[in-house]
């Protein structure tokens, strides 16, 4: 399958500091491509690149055969872009803000108002079409935000964490929202912090780190990276502390990583059967108790602790 998108060694530098480190990868036609990485990796400066918003200090990018250094105007017309600020205007409706945007991209009289309807469809937002936004979730606004940049028909979208910040409805319906554009035709590139995001729905995966990409592959192919190394989720209560029981397991025999977001710990280990007696113990020492475990074979997050020697999400 062809590429739509080559990045050739692309770099980006503020005076002495390199937000983006010489990267090179490439998306097929027709896929779901995700950058994965922590806060301040350098996933939204390689949109910014990619989009023509900031001009590269070093490499290139062909987008659609054009060049996003020679052609930007080009790259323009091939991309569609969901920023990860929200574009919006709060005092106009859902249709206002998509018919104003579509005028942004030179679209007008009917072929403006056919795109916004079926925008708005695609959006699952017809129904609220003609309120406005400030009465809208946030989930909601996302998805606004979404159709802004399908209404001109892109080859290629680009989306920078767009399910930052918002309830877990929400981000259930974008996730669906980008599974069925790409079953549409629609190729994406998905900027994201969040591994289980990364691993449902990415044909490829690029991990991203301190400007520089130090993975790249198919699931399957970057967990080999990992060896055997297998992670345990347990479930504590919600008067329960679970960062303190992280910070002790950290230290068992045979574990790796300890972790804990919200009411989930993380214990990522070469064998979980072998620690389980120990995790429990350490559990029953602070008088915690753990509601449910589950193993879970060896995912994202594990490759990116093995590449850089901490958790995804420090």
């Amino acid at each position: 399958m062809p590429s739509i998108l080559e990045v050739q060694k692309l770099s980006k530098k503020y005076g002495d500091f390199t937000a983006v480190k010489g990267i090179s990868f490439d998306i097929k036609e027709g896929e779901i491509f995700s950058l994965l990485g922590p806060n301040g990796a350098g996933k939204t400066t390689t949109i910014s690149m990619l989009s023509t918003l900031y001009d590269p200090t070093d490499g290139d990018a062909t987008i659609g055969g054009h060049s996003i250094k020679k052609e930007p105007m080009a790259v323009r017309q091939v991309i569609g872009v969901v920023p990860q600020d929200l574009a919006l205007y709060e005092d106009l409706t859902a249709r206002e803000n998509l018919v104003f945007w579509g005028q942004m991209y030179n679209l007008g009289g009917k072929v403006l108002n056919r795109r916004v309807d079926e925008v708005l469809a695609q959006i699952g937002l017809t129904d609220k079409a003609n309120q406005r936004l400030r009465t809208y979730s946030g989930g909601m606004k996302r998805r606004v935000n979404i159709g802004v940049g399908l209404l001109h028909k892109p080859r290629l979208l680009f989306m920078d964490e767009p399910t930052v910040g918002i309830d877990p409805q929400s981000r259930r319906a974008i996730l669906d929202t980008v599974l069925d554009l790409n079953k549409q035709g629609m190729t994406v590139l998905y900027t994201t912090h969040y591994m289980e995001e990364a691993a449902e729905i990415s044909d490829r995966v690029g991990i991203i780190d301190h400007g520089e990409l130090i993975a790249l592959g198919t699931q399957a192919e970057l967990t080999k990276q990992v060896g055997q190394s297998e992670t345990l989720i347990l479930h504590v209560g919600e008067n329960d502390d679970p960062e303190a029981l992280a910070k002790s397991l950290a230290g068992l025999p045979g574990v790796l990583e300890a972790s804990a977001v919200d009411h989930e710990i993380s214990v990522i280990t070469p064998e979980a059967e072998a620690v389980l007696a120990g995790v429990v113990s350490k559990a029953n020492e602070r008088g915690i108790k753990i509601r449910s475990i589950d193993i879970r074979e060896p995912n994202l997050e594990a490759v990116f602790l093995h590449l850089t020697g901490r958790a995804l999400r420090d």
